[in-house]
């Protein structure tokens, strides 16, 4: 596929469309990496991020007739709705807790539980951030992933959201704002002795 590797994605996805198993592969090989990178950004465990990626991409073959492609690429696309599938993978964890809740106490173990604790309340500065983004709301999340961690445009990610430029342009200043905010109060919440922590800049 290396005679590929110069084809734009609008290229290629007219090829995926219409079922071009090549023109779908040479897309993942150009993008997998940073699907998965954000992914793991987002989740910080591999083999959720792994699994999360796999899912996005096979989204992609699903529903590739509706794939958008902005400024001949596929990438805003595959980035939104990377961050679909992670709340979609949230919810499903939840449940799985809910039901884990509902069993019986097991009986009394060695100290490995009190480890495990332990380990929860040594919660590091990338765990934070990570709790704080997944408390904003879905769009910021989007717009977020597109012009501060990606660094797309505002004009790419209005088109791959379908919303006016100058809806992102207030939105991310807001957006960024509100994640400054909510990773202060689970700092707070979480962080052992309330140390101050510094990480992703959100100025």
């Amino acid at each position: 596929m290396g005679e590929e590797s110069d084809i734009s994605d609008g290229v290629l996805w007219c090829r995926v469309v219409s079922g071009d198993g090549d023109a779908f592969g040479a897309v993942f090989d150009r993008h997998h990496g940073r699907v998965l990178s954000h992914a793991l950004r987002v989740l910080g465990v591999p083999h959720q991020a792994d699994d999360v990626t796999a899912v996005v991409f096979y989204e992609a073959w699903r529903c590739r007739i509706r794939v958008r492609i902005v400024n001949d690429s596929v990438l805003p696309w595959l980035l939104v709705t990377t961050n679909n599938t992670i709340r979609n993978h949230s919810r499903q964890q939840q449940r799985y807790r809910h039901f884990l809740s509902q069993l019986p106490s097991p009986e009394a173990a060695p100290d490995v539980a009190e480890d495990v604790v332990d380990a929860a309340q040594r919660m590091s500065e990338s765990s934070v951030i990570r709790r704080a983004f997944a408390q904003l709301r879905p769009l910021d999340r989007d717009i977020l992933t597109l012009c501060v961690i990606e660094g797309l445009s505002t004009k790419v990610a209005g088109t791959t959201l379908g919303i006016a430029d100058g809806t992102v342009k207030s939105r991310l200043h807001r957006a960024k704002s509100r994640l400054g905010i909510l990773f202060s109060e689970v700092s707070r919440e979480h962080a052992p002795g309330n140390q101050v922590m510094h990480g992703w800049r959100t100025q």
